[in-house]
């Protein structure tokens, strides 16, 4: 594919919100740098459920190169201190309960990467990061890569989120990892933009899409702040009134994405994908940037 058949192409998926297929990502310039995603994983169903949400999830895998590694933030694995899975193969967590056994039967065997961890650790800056070899993948990770690489056959890595720290601190220590991109890992957040489980509408399970009102009014104000770059507001959300009040009551499936805006270069292209609120007080709203 010629260079200017490949930027028609690229303008055009900018307008659909498309992912490449095989063919067009074998078109991409070797000094690319890696994509980043912010997923909405939900509830662990969705990892053994044929849905909207599990296809966009295949169907973003076709689109990428093989990444030399990946780094999960997940909203699942909350921590005293920064820490980063180090073990050469992780476990995978069933940190759930409530769910039928094909759930807990499954397993996602990917590797880790301790050399990566290492030197993960050695160039950080910022604070220090421990090295964990007891925690493994949880469901916020391997929900949505079972989907997204289902052969398991890239090494994963997860990075902990320090529960003792303020928003600014995993904005500011997002950008540490901003090398690794150009070294081909691909690094992903985990979590949902909207996250009430006391709320929830179990009435409206089946139904495609529903919101409450102040669910679809946060999560309006998340995805134009994030397409228009405004962080300072989404590092600001504990003061952002009401609405960000119900969807946001715990950060923990909200700080996932602000490690992906912490990894945004200037240029990167936004996607907004998965785009549904469900069960009236939760969202599924993804993002890709690059």
């Amino acid at each position: 594919m010629k260079r200017k058949e490949f930027l028609k192409l690229m303008a055009l998926l900018s307008i659909t919100g498309g992912f490449m297929n095989q063919e067009e990502t074998e078109a991409r310039s070797q000094g690319e740098i890696m994509p980043v995603f912010f997923f909405g994983h939900g509830s662990p169903m969705n990892a053994i459920e044929e849905n909207q949400f599990s296809k966009t999830w295949q169907s973003i895998g076709k689109s990428l190169p093989k990444p030399t590694a990946i780094l999960c933030i997940s909203a699942h694995w909350e921590t005293r201190g920064t820490f980063i899975t180090a073990m050469p193969k992780p476990p995978t967590i069933h940190d759930f309960g409530g769910f039928p056994k094909a759930l807990f039967d499954v397993q996602y065997p990917a590797p880790g990467n301790p050399s990566l961890a290492k030197e993960i650790q050695k160039g950080f800056k910022y604070t220090q990061l421990g090295l964990d070899e007891d925690w493994g993948l949880d469901h916020g990770t391997w929900s949505v890569l079972k989907h997204v690489f289902p052969k398991a056959d890239v090494p994963v890595l997860q990075l902990s989120l320090n529960h003792n720290q303020k928003p600014e601190y995993h904005y500011e220590l997002a950008k540490e990892l901003r090398a690794l991109r150009k070294k081909g890992v691909l690094i992903v957040g985990s979590g949902n933009t909207i996250h009430n489980l006391r709320l929830v509408d179990w009435n409206k399970v089946h139904e495609p899409s529903y919101g409450f009102d102040w669910a679809i009014e946060a999560n309006t104000k998340i995805k134009q702040w994030v397409q228009n770059g405004r962080h300072d507001e989404l590092i600001k959300f504990k003061s952002q009134g009401k609405a960000f009040d119900l969807a946001i009551p715990t950060p923990e499936h909200y700080l996932p994405l602000l490690y992906t805006l912490g990894l945004q270069e200037e240029k990167d292209r936004i996607e907004i994908f998965n785009d549904k609120e469900v069960m009236g007080s939760l969202a599924m709203t993804s993002f890709r940037f690059g």
